[in-house]
């Protein structure tokens, strides 16, 4: 199960690679990669990037049901990450204190925090699963990597 998938990450790396070459706008970065991760991972529920602008998280490209537009950084699992810059790994939402729930399907999420090249966090990465336990260090690693090889950080 582990193999199988870290090779849809590393199919996905190299898509997003091949897409996004030479391509500089970080909108444009974002909605190729949400793109390539949900079809690629058809248990990713939800996969977007909420953007940092002027202190508050904001929905940017993503794809699954709609979501919440903005978001505080004292709040929720997107906001722990962006507040930390560490990356949440939740099994379980609903045991999340602070947990927002923009859809209630929702059982298990990843969030990564977004640097560009200077270090500077400018998105979050959250990808949602309606399964429990959806979500483990192997997919961090992989997610970190992929951030890192577009984005910088």
């Amino acid at each position: 199960m582990n193999e199988a998938r870290s090779e849809a990450y590393e199919r996905c790396l190299m898509k997003i690679l091949s897409v996004c070459g030479g391509e500089s706008d970080q909108v444009a970065l974002m909605a190729s990669v949400v793109g390539v991760l949900r079809n690629e991972f058809p248990d990713f529920y939800w996969v977007g990037f909420y953007r940092l602008i002027e202190g508050e998280l904001v929905i940017g490209p993503y794809q699954g049901t709609v979501g919440c537009l903005r978001i505080e950084l004292n709040r929720g699992v997107c906001g722990a990450a962006a507040r930390t810059g560490v990356a949440q790994i939740v099994p379980d939402v609903h045991q999340f204190p602070g947990h927002i729930a923009c859809d209630p399907r929702s059982q298990s999420e990843i969030v990564l925090p977004v640097r560009n090249r200077e270090g500077v966090l400018i998105a979050v990465l959250d990808i949602d699963s309606t399964q429990r336990g959806a979500f483990s260090g192997l997919d961090r690693k992989h997610l970190e990597e992929i951030l890192g090889r577009i984005f910088g950080s």
